[in-house]
């Protein structure tokens, strides 16, 4: 067998084998018992048929293609191990060059490599501070409105109100009869006096509700900047009406003892409030801490080397939708095809506007931190892991309501769920520990040689859904 290795440009190998005629004869043979096994030739047992009778009545042609089945499914396996290639997905026969000698051309996805360059020289200042007092306030406000009562009033829309609009939204000067660009009706809106991140359409659209009664049609015009997120609305000036249906007033509890102990977050006011403010600084820190990450993840890269063929990213791409259907369906939503409906767009858009770009972020920075690991001789200890692993079942009994149901009474658990709860285990311990060597990093004084990675571990690490290592 003689092998020729030729590298591609797209992280995959060219592999040409080319065979002693031999070969393919001795395959003729296999292939024509395999025929004959397969079919009944009168006068002739299973599989003892001739060889030359099995070619008269099939021919050379479907003989050869099932000996190239053959040859392909023995020879694939010994070729890569010669040529001491790792695949990182399955290869493919490419073509066939010539039969006389037998040529094979395959195409074989190579695993991944990354080369991080000198990471080790990134620097970010970790500079998170606790939210203010106010926000604390603003949660406990919060919390008084889930146990608020309501009451349709028929007076003008005040602050802290709730209301009933509809809503839509015309590109200034368009034509009548074009189709709007926004459209929404009977939502509710909390109408607050400073605008909202994530308030829709607009932060501090709410604010113009204000002393609007009931029935009543506001018109007002609001250009969109031009980094919206919407794309049919970013840089536009959209005429806005809006129809108010009902307005109800809110009329939340008495800050007290008596409310503290309604809501199970403390006995007093003053143990509810420092329970809302260690809510509050862990959900900022959480928030910090994933753009932090983000940062200095994006200047790793910057400097990184990170080869993969397409193959793995496509396996990404199906990750992310698979994790994509799975949250849709826990939300009532049965495919991704309604989701699609919904938002109007395609599969095919879908996956190229969003997935893809989603998962080839998530696969190369999963592929750098694997890299860290391995470079920084990160591991996992035993007494960690079970530790980890209990932390995780216990969470999991209390929040998943399918995992509880399959896993409590004493029932018997399988093997695959103890492995999986195992593997997310796993990834969520290194996970946090490859953050942390990575802040320890980050934040050594120029010219400081970075401490060994701390046993503290990074507090927004999130789990992995899936195993890094490779392509399925």
């Amino acid at each position: 067998m003689k092998i020729e290795t030729h590298p591609r440009d797209d992280h995959q190998m060219t592999l040409v084998v080319e065979l002693e005629q031999e070969k393919l004869e001795g395959a003729r043979r296999k292939a024509a018992r395999r025929i004959a096994e397969k079919v009944k030739i009168p006068g002739f047992r299973p599989g003892k048929a001739p060889f030359d009778v099995v070619r008269r009545l099939y021919g050379d042609g479907v003989i050869t293609e099932e000996a190239v089945e053959l040859l392909v499914d023995e020879i694939y396996p010994e070729a890569i191990k010669e040529a001491a290639i790792q695949p990182a997905a399955a290869g493919a026969l490419e073509n066939i060059e010539s039969l006389e000698p037998p040529k094979f051309i395959f195409t074989i996805p190579l695993q991944p490599t990354v080369d991080l360059g000198n990471y080790q020289t990134v620097r970010l200042p970790y500079e998170w501070s606790e939210p203010a007092d106010a926000e604390v306030d603003e949660e406990i406000e919060n919390l008084r409105r889930m146990y608020a009562t309501t009451e349709s009033v028929e007076r003008p829309v005040q602050l802290g109100d709730y209301v009933m609009i509809s809503l839509t939204g015309s590109k200034a000067g368009e034509e009548e009869g074009a189709a709007p660009l926004l459209e929404r009706s009977s939502f509710a809106v909390v109408v607050r006096k400073e605008g909202r991140p994530g308030e829709w359409p607009f932060a501090g659209f709410s604010s113009r509700l204000l002393d609007a009664a009931p029935g009543a049609v506001i018109q007002f015009t609001h250009t969109f900047a031009s980094d919206h997120e919407d794309e049919s609305l970013k840089g536009q000036t959209v005429e806005i009406a809006v129809t108010i249906k009902t307005i109800r007033s809110v009329n939340t509890p008495e800050l007290d003892d008596a409310f503290a102990q309604k809501t199970g977050l403390g006995q007093t006011v003053a143990e509810l409030r420092e329970k809302m403010r260690t809510n509050v600084n862990a959900t900022a820190q959480d928030k910090f801490d994933d753009q932090y990450y983000e940062t200095v993840m994006e200047q790793i890269k910057a400097g990184a080397t990170i080869k993969y063929p397409p193959q793995v990213l496509e396996h990404e791409v199906e990750h992310v939708l698979e994790d994509m259907e799975n949250r849709l369906k826990a939300q009532g939503l049965e495919t991704l095809e309604k989701y699609f409906g919904m938002i109007n767009t395609t599969r095919e858009q879908f996956i190229t506007e969003q997935a893809r770009p989603t998962a080839q972020k998530r696969l190369e920075r999963g592929l750098i931190m694997d890299e860290i690991a391995r470079v920084e001789k990160i591991e996992i200890d035993q007494q960690s892991l079970e530790e980890e692993f209990g932390n995780t079942w216990a969470q999991l009994a209390t929040s998943d309501e399918e995992f509880a149901r399959r896993t409590k009474g004493g029932t018997k658990v399988s093997r695959e769920i103890v492995d999986a709860v195992a593997m997310d285990s796993a990834n969520r311990l290194l996970t946090r520990r490859v953050l942390a060597r990575i802040k320890s990093i980050a934040t050594s004084a120029d010219g400081e040689t970075p401490a060994a990675a701390q046993e503290a571990e990074a507090p927004a690490a999130k789990p992995a859904k899936k195993s890094r290592k490779k392509a399925e």
